[in-house]
């Protein structure tokens, strides 16, 4: 077997290499950015020049491959063309397991309910484990020398990942949503949408898919899977599923307070106790994790100030189709939005209800303020962004950070993004003072 891994520093594709090593493989290593192999694998592997040529893939058998490489351009395309067999990291962790799992997904909101989904099952004595795209990566979970203790894997599964899953097959899966996102990966929205329905291609009729029934392409893509289907929604009780009822969560006859008004939070409790009921979770355990839930960093998050205006961290929302949700759970607002664009139409960010003041920002706040139709102010940076909402808003106002884009053009990532968004809210209080 001879076996290229697309990307060198992950650590999940360290874990992938060193797996095929001990079964016997040869292992070429690509990476457009390192010529040199990971320090544990030196002269085990063989490390491919960084200038990518389709000649790599001759007699390779299988490809694993990093997210970061897009399905729209070499090295992918090429693997594609020649019809070389390719996974994702993912997916070969899991090939090299037979603990159980279940895949989460959706364009916003698969963190917060694999999170929600993996505490509930713990709190009810079930040994579930967090991995994929949040935490762990599954090959380093499932190594030759692993000692996990799981009775079944909770996995937030990408759009990138899941388009190169293999023939791994989840026990249960959710999908939250899916909305145009990462465009400049898959090259198309149907395309996009096609890598998030493979989580239940292969699922069979005592598998089970919880999913939103408030999304019309979630609707229309699951409408042939081949598994149990169970509605959930955060707004009303579906028939034949769960949701929200006279301010109670309502999963399977169990009625549950709501820790929040949000409705995407409210749908996101309610899949999460739906999917996790399924494999072992009790409602005390359902119930005390939902009494204690708390929107991670970052998600709408609120700014502890003493000016009088409700300052909204919301810095993960990195498409569209989150902004929108976000300034629907707190209109009306002052809408801060920008960064980098991923291929996306923006010009959904500058016709939302709701938004009193749209202040655009970044590398995409041209695009975004050009098509907008509310009353829109362009800057160069967060920090004039920022600086902007001080002057604009009064006591009383929602100042919403909601960037829908990447935070790449200014930012390292959408997180320290909403650190420093955090940090200028303080400044400018004090400064305002």
């Amino acid at each position: 077997m001879r076996t290229l891994i697309l990307g060198t520093s992950l650590r999940g594709l360290v874990d992938a290499a060193r797996i095929s090593l001990d079964e016997g493989a040869e292992v070429l290593m690509y990476d457009a950015e390192v010529n040199e192999p990971p320090p544990d694998l030196a002269n085990r592997v063989t490390v491919l020049p960084t200038n990518w040529r389709s000649e790599y893939l001759v007699d390779v058998d299988r490809v694993i491959t990093s997210p970061w490489f897009p399905q729209t351009e070499p090295p992918i395309s090429d693997v594609l063309r020649k019809g070389v067999d390719v996974i994702t990291e993912a997916g070969f962790g899991l090939e090299h397991t037979a603990i159980p799992f279940v895949g989460i997904t959706g364009t916003n909101g698969k963190t917060t309910v694999t999170e929600l989904v993996t505490e509930m099952l713990t709190a009810s004595g079930v040994r579930a484990v967090a991995a994929g795209n949040l935490g762990e990566p599954v090959s380093g979970l499932v190594g030759i020398d692993s000692d996990i203790d799981a009775d079944i894997l909770i996995l937030e599964l990408s759009s990138y990942q899941l388009r190169f899953l293999g023939n791994v097959v989840p026990r249960g899966a959710a999908l939250l949503n899916i909305a145009p996102d990462h465009l400049d990966w898959h090259g198309t929205f149907d395309e996009y949408v096609a890598a998030k329905s493979r989580i239940f291609h292969k699922m069979t009729e005592d598998s089970i898919l919880v999913y939103n029934v408030d999304d019309e392409t979630v609707v229309r893509v699951v409408g042939g899977a081949p598994c149990t289907l169970v509605p959930c929604s955060g707004s009303d009780i579906p028939p034949g599923g769960n949701g929200v009822a006279e301010g109670l969560i309502v999963i399977d006859g169990h009625e549950f307070s709501t820790p929040t008004s949000d409705p995407s939070f409210l749908l996101d409790l309610v899949v999460a106790g739906t999917l996790a009921a399924a494999f072992g979770a009790d409602a005390d355990g359902i119930g005390r994790t939902i009494a204690n839930f708390v929107p991670g960093a970052h998600r709408r998050q609120l700014i502890e100030t003493s000016d009088g205006i409700v300052w909204i961290d919301d810095s993960k929302a990195t498409n569209p189709h989150a902004t929108s949700a976000a300034v629907a759970a707190h209109a009306p607002v002052v809408l801060l939005a920008g960064g980098q664009n991923k291929g996306l139409d923006l010009s959904i960010i500058g016709n939302l209800d709701g938004v009193t003041n749209l202040i655009a920002f970044g590398e995409a706040g041209g695009v975004i303020g050009g098509t907008a139709s509310a009353e829109v102010t362009i800057v160069e940076s967060l920090e004039a962004a920022v600086e902007h909402a001080r002057n604009v808003a009064s006591v009383g106002d929602t100042v919403l950070l909601s960037p829908g884009c990447a935070s790449f053009d200014e930012f390292a990532s959408y997180a320290e993004r909403g650190d420093e968004f955090r940090r200028l809210v303080k400044r400018t209080e004090e400064s305002a003072a």
